[in-house]
């Protein structure tokens, strides 16, 4: 990873100082202060996979709080951060939650007030994402943050190992192959966090929890042309019946919600650059259409355009 900011060969005296003006600098919404009165060491490193930019930070034991007046001033409003624990010990706060990361967890948390104390020693691995990546598969992000995602939980442990193994290889990958691998990456956080959730509410919540990890299901198998409702209910282990019925109190119906995704991916690939020299045809089929005609007909009715001339607009305006 590209070393951003280190404290060696920095003043003993200036170390902390620096760290936080590095942070400021940085557009980071915290306030810190430490924990301990022994030398201060951090480290700022950072890697881009495809569109994610992933952040590794490292230092000695500090309290952070992230204040609204900071975080509107740093326009972080429109995202979350997934925080993988890579060394040391983590306690966090937000939503009226508070857990404890440790090495091989990950967490989320929102730009909104929180507050985040550390060991000497910690390490971890920063991935912000736009907050609607979230949510239009899990609901509100109140449900998760500050929700430990542990090794207990399978799908958790696949997904802090995809993304240690990401970093480590991610220069060999050629761009398309980096920004498909980025995208494998966040459909293993939503489906982590749609069986962490599964475990962890309370059975009012019982009915949210079911439809989140049937859309998170969608997310991860838009390719397949035969996902349909009875398929979908299978998988989240519920019967067809009570999934509609989950669905209409919604206001919503599964098979449109599953074209909606479909449609919703292709016209995002479409409209990327790093999927230009895709054809039509292939984008279609990655999105689970089994034509490229019935594609072009379901698209036209939903943007006004063809396939075709939607990704021209797109790229044109670029």
């Amino acid at each position: 990873m590209e070393a951003l900011f280190s404290t060696e060969g920095v003043n003993p005296q200036h170390s902390f100082r620096r760290w936080r003006e590095t942070l400021v600098g940085r557009g980071v919404p915290l306030e810190q202060a430490r924990l301990d009165d022994g030398p201060f060491a951090a480290k700022l490193e950072a890697a881009s996979v495809g569109p994610l930019l992933l952040t590794r930070v490292s230092h000695g034991a500090v309290r952070s709080e992230a204040t609204r007046a900071l975080i509107q001033r740093n326009g972080k409003d429109g995202t979350a951060v997934v925080i993988f624990k890579l060394a040391g010990v983590s306690t966090r706060s937000q939503d009226d939650r508070s857990s404890v990361q440790r090495r091989g967890d990950f967490v989320v948390v929102d730009h909104r007030p929180a507050a985040h104390e550390s060991t000497t020693g910690s390490q971890s691995l920063f991935l912000e994402l736009p907050r609607e990546r979230l949510e239009s598969v899990l609901g509100s992000t109140k449900l998760y943050t500050s929700l430990t995602m542990g090794g207990d939980v399978a799908s958790a442990a696949l997904t802090v190992k995809f993304f240690h193994d990401l970093v480590r290889v991610r220069d060999r990958l050629d761009p398309d192959s980096a920004a498909r691998m980025a995208s494998v990456g966040v459909d293993l956080i939503v489906a982590s966090i749609a069986e962490r959730l599964a475990q962890e509410v309370s059975r009012p919540l019982h009915g949210t929890v079911v439809v989140q990890r049937a859309k998170a299901f969608v997310e991860a198998h838009l390719g397949d042309p035969t996902l349909d409702p009875p398929y979908l209910a299978g998988a989240v282990g519920v019967s067809l019946r009570r999934l509609q019925e989950l669905f209409h109190e919604r206001g919503q119906h599964i098979s449109d919600w599953i074209w909606q995704r479909r449609l919703e991916v292709a016209a995002k690939r479409l409209a990327d650059p790093g999927c230009a020299h895709q054809p039509i045809g292939a984008v279609a089929f990655g999105c689970g259409f089994a034509s490229q005609a019935h594609f072009s007909r379901r698209f036209k009715e939903r943007y006004g355009s063809t396939p075709r001339e939607y990704r021209h607009a797109a790229l044109v305006s670029l």
